[in-house]
C-alpha cells in the first residue's frame, strides 16, 4: 500500500510520518498492495475549537473509496483514531465482499461429471448391460 501524507497549516515531520505508517500497517496487510492511502493532517485556526488537530484518511481501492476524519486535542491521538476507524472500514468491506462472492458460488449450479472411465470396457467400447462381456472365439 502506498502512503502519501500532507500538512494543511502544519509542517509533516518526519516523526509524523513515521507514526502514520505504523499506526495504518493493519490497514496495509488487509488490502492490495495497489491500494493508495492519502492522509491529510492539519491545525483548526479557531481558537474556539478545542479539538484542533485534525487527521483525514483516504483509501483508494479498486471500485471504493473510504474516509475517515478525527479530530482532538493531540495529533497523533487524532491519527489513532482515523486508523482505527479505516480499519473498521476495510474489515466491514472485506466481509461484505467475501459474503457476496460466496453467495454466488452457492448458487451456481454444479455441472455433470462425465461418464467414469472404469465404466468402459478394456477396448473402449462400452461394457454391455449385466458386466457381460462380448465371447471370443
Amino acid at each position: 500500500m502506498r502512503i502519501q501524507v500532507k500538512g494543511r497549516n502544519i509542517h509533516v515531520s518526519d516523526d509524523v510520518r513515521e507514526h502514520v505508517a505504523k499506526r495504518f500497517q493493519k490497514v496495509a496487510k488487509q488490502v492490495s498492495e495497489l491500494a493508495e492511502l492519502e492522509v491529510e493532517v492539519s491545525e483548526e485556526r479557531n481558537p474556539a475549537i478545542a479539538d484542533c488537530k485534525v487527521a483525514e484518511a483516504t483509501l483508494h481501492l479498486k471500485g471504493v473509496t473510504l474516509r475517515a476524519r478525527d479530530a482532538s486535542g493531540d495529533l497523533m491521538h487524532s491519527i489513532n483514531l482515523c486508523a482505527d476507524e479505516l480499519s473498521v472500514q476495510v474489515k466491514r468491506h472485506r466481509d461484505k465482499r467475501r459474503k457476496r462472492r460466496e453467495s454466488r458460488l452457492a448458487a451456481a449450479p454444479v455441472p455433470e461429471a462425465p461418464p467414469a472411465v472404469a465404466e468402459m470396457a478394456p477396448a473402449g467400447r462400452p461394457s454391455r448391460p449385466g458386466g457381460v462381456s462380448p465371447a471370443t472365439g
